[in-house]
């Protein structure tokens, strides 16, 4: 039920319409509303109000300038903390500055290899004996410039003395400057195709040679090394029987080695005339020395070289 009103209010109501009229001050209508008079919208602000924007510069002031004391006085303290500055000092968060950048990190050497999830540069490679013997005159070898590249031997291959020139020139492989790189592959080649029986007698001389190469690292080198092996198996007979003592020397690389491959999907590998490939060259290599190798080869073999599976067996 509405309620009862008094019979004048409801005449005065009835007379005059009631109208809100705004209090507005004689200078004006916004000299009340002034941030200087300490008035707002609302009318006067309490005696007791601070204005948070000055409080919080107030504030950053003085935390700056205990912060500059403290670091004066570190400073004074001890000689050795004037190279450090403390936290939330200097200008190292300033958008823009006119100070020199400390220098950049050098760049990683291209030449180097990844071994074993590390970046290791490749192995200093000495000077060989046969780039020593090479240029004192010692061997009988030179460059003969022709269609294609190829040794002028100055005396017949059959007459050499295998024991003192075979090791020399497979000391050579492991050289990655011409001439000398390609004399000491081509050298080899020439001695084990026109060799014979003359091979056997020089495989112990012939073990150093062939690690320190397979040890240097350099996938250009291993992979001359593991074609000079191919073909010293093959060149002769017994010689892959022979190698079999020596295979804890020479596998442990081609164990290394026997999983890097590339893995090229469906592509076209157009550099397979180049035999680069050192997975393919370990897998070849093994097999030939298996075939080669006797009875006791692929036993020996899969000791060192625990991934291979036989290519006779298989």
């Amino acid at each position: 039920a509405l309620p009862i009103l008094n019979q004048q209010s409801s005449e005065s109501m009835s007379s005059e319409p009631y109208e809100i009229k705004p209090q507005v001050s004689k200078a004006g209508p916004r000299s009340s509303y002034t941030k200087a008079g300490k008035t707002s919208v609302f009318g006067q602000f309490p005696g007791s109000y601070r204005n948070p924007k000055k409080e919080l510069a107030t504030i950053r002031k003085e935390a700056i300038d205990e912060r500059e004391a403290t670091l004066r006085a570190a400073k004074a303290s001890n000689p050795a903390h004037s190279e450090f500055l403390l936290s939330q000092t200097g200008n190292g968060g300033a958008t823009s500055s006119l100070n020199k950048g400390s220098a950049p990190p050098p760049l990683a050497d291209p030449q180097n290899i990844l071994v074993r999830g590390r970046t290791k540069p490749p192995s200093k490679i000495p000077p060989t004996e046969f780039r020593r013997f090479y240029d004192r005159g010692d061997l009988p070898i030179s460059v003969a410039h022709s269609n294609h590249l190829r040794i002028g031997w100055k005396c017949e291959i059959d007459k050499l003395d295998y024991h003192h020139y075979l090791p020399i020139f497979f000391d050579g492989l492991r050289e990655k400057d011409e001439p000398y790189k390609f004399l000491a592959l081509q050298g080899c080649c020439d001695l084990l195709e026109k060799g014979g029986p003359k091979i056997l007698p020089t495989i112990p001389q012939l073990i150093i040679p062939i690690k320190t190469a397979l040890n240097t690292r350099d996938p250009e080198i291993v992979c001359a090394t593991l074609s000079v092996i191919q073909q010293l198996v093959v060149s002769g007979e017994l010689i892959g029987e022979a190698l079999v003592p020596y295979y804890r020397q020479l596998l442990p690389m081609f164990n290394f080695y026997k999983g890097k491959n590339k893995n090229m999907g469906d592509h076209i590998d157009y550099g397979q005339r180049r035999r680069a490939n050192i997975g393919e060259l370990v897998e070849e290599t093994l097999g030939l020395l298996e075939i080669h190798g006797g009875e006791d080869a692929f036993i020996n073999i899969k000791y060192m070289v625990p991934s291979y599976e036989s290519c006779i067996l298989n």
